[in-house]
């Protein structure tokens, strides 16, 4: 009975704890969140504090209408019209070349010379002709002799007329021909010269010395090109072709030559695009100063027809700085910002275009690198 009843009083106690750990009021969710995150606030490293801010001078953008641009990349190239080829009217060999691919020539000049049996065969074509025109003279002269004693009919007679007439015909072809291939009829030499029919300069060769060459065939031994005018050919897409028109004046820098800046005429804007980069040729013709060389990479600056106000600042405003461009703008407390911009063209009087970053009538300091200078001691 003691055993008895000692269990059962431990089976209420246990049945207690299990009613009371149900009944256990519901957790705090704030006592178990995470604790709250907390934000520091970072210092602006563009804004600068200087003690005197009077001693850096203010000035006001001022505004500025320039028309919109655009800049591609392009390179130089001949202007095919101006592309010369030089050929050879006799077949042969070559036996020497006087200049080589690149140099500079005048009109008239030597290029090469080439040893041909085609003046051989000229040379006796003209040698027969001559010979049938004194044997067809003297066949006319004894028939105006026979005709006038009633020899031989009319028409005899106008045979042997006919007969010369053509002698001398046949004289002047092969006379021409022996001319053509500059060889004169009473010096004739197996060796035909070569000459340059321009002035330019050599832009391609495809002849060495002892090679053989055809008359009038391709590939033609030289190519002189005149290098007065030369071409831009630029890759514009079709998103920017608004800006590109026939006829408007572009400008073009060499990346040889930076700071010289040439103008062309956009001659050619092309009827059809690159179906892989979406890209039409544009061609520009440039008079060339001597500098350009074919091949060279430029930069060709199109003027759209829209015009945009944009800010501009004295060029002592603008700092340049790790390849950017920065201005300082004034904030409360004599403090001062540094904000980043685009910067356009030098315009005349020491005044820099500013594309982006700054508007017109906002102040910046006039003199930028006394400022940096100042905030890095």
């Amino acid at each position: 009975m003691k055993r008895l009843r000692a269990a059962s009083v431990m089976l209420g106690i246990a049945l207690m704890v299990v009613e009371s750990a149900c009944k256990a009021p519901p957790s705090d969710p704030k006592a178990e969140a995470p604790p709250e995150l907390k934000v520091q606030r970072v210092e602006d490293r563009n804004v600068f504090e200087v003690e005197r801010p009077e001693r850096f001078p203010l000035t006001k953008a001022v505004p500025h209408t320039a028309t919109s641009e655009l800049q591609v990349t392009g390179t130089v190239q001949p202007d095919v019209s101006r592309n010369v080829p030089v050929i050879s009217l006799a077949s042969g060999r070559v036996i020497e070349i006087y200049t080589r691919l690149g140099d500079t020539v005048t009109k008239g000049q030597l290029l090469m010379k080439v040893q041909s049996a085609d003046i051989s065969s000229a040379y006796n074509d003209y040698q027969q002709a001559i010979a049938d025109e004194d044997l067809a003279r003297k066949q006319l002269d004894r028939s105006k002799l026979l005709y006038e004693r009633g020899a031989i009919a009319e028409k005899d007679l106008e045979v042997a007329e006919s007969t010369e007439r053509k002698a001398k015909v046949t004289i002047q072809t092969t006379l021409e021909h022996l001319r053509v291939l500059g060889v004169e009829p009473d010096h004739p030499s197996p060796i035909v010269e070569v000459r340059a029919p321009v002035s330019g300069v050599i832009s391609d060769q495809q002849v060495t010395n002892a090679a053989g060459v055809q008359a009038l065939a391709s590939p033609n031994p030289f190519t002189i090109s005149d290098l007065s005018y030369v071409w831009i050919v630029c890759d514009v897409f079709e998103n920017d072709l608004e800006n590109v028109r026939l006829g408007e004046i572009a400008d073009i820098r060499l990346n040889a030559y930076p700071k010289r800046v040439l103008t062309g005429i956009i001659s050619n804007i092309g009827p059809i695009l690159d179906p892989n980069i979406r890209t039409a040729k544009v061609r520009v013709e440039v008079r060339n100063p001597g500098l350009m060389r074919l091949g060279m990479f430029v930069t060709a600056t199109f003027h759209g027809p829209k015009k945009d106000t944009r800010a501009a600042v004295p060029a002592t405003a603008v700092l340049h700085l790790q390849d950017r461009d920065w201005v300082y703008a004034p904030v409360s407390g004599g403090k001062f910002r540094r904000v980043e911009v685009v910067g356009g063209d030098l315009l005349p009087g020491g005044i820099q275009e500013i594309i982006s970053g700054i508007a017109p009538g906002q102040q910046v300091v006039a003199n930028a690198l006394e400022l940096q200078n100042t905030v890095q001691q």
